[in-house]
């Protein structure tokens, strides 16, 4: 099993929920949380409104997939989330041992 936790912008978190709502996911968390990466806070529009903070909102969804649907569900939230400008987000992938 994997998890794979995605760090979105918030206007396409919606989305990326609508594209993994047929997805066989384990289980699945979504979080408001707020962060910056290589844009160090310059000067960006967001959602049309300028920003020049630090911290930028994103919202992180967390989800766990067999690994089997991995690729799968991987490509679909990148595939939705991704727009080739700076502040996308990050999706970061980890093993999950699932005791019982």
């Amino acid at each position: 099993m994997k998890q794979i936790i995605a760090v979105v912008r918030p206007h396409l978190a919606e989305k990326v929920l609508q594209t993994l709502k047929r997805a066989p996911l384990e289980a699945l968390t979504v979080s408001e949380v707020k962060g910056y990466g290589r844009q160090k806070s310059y000067l960006d529009e967001y959602q049309e409104t300028e920003f020049s903070e630090a911290f930028l909102p994103k919202v992180e969804i967390t989800m766990w997939v067999d690994d089997s649907r991995y690729d799968e569900t991987l490509q679909k939230v990148v595939s939705v989330a991704r727009s080739g400008r700076i502040g996308d987000g990050k999706v970061f992938t980890l093993p999950v041992e699932v005791f019982q």
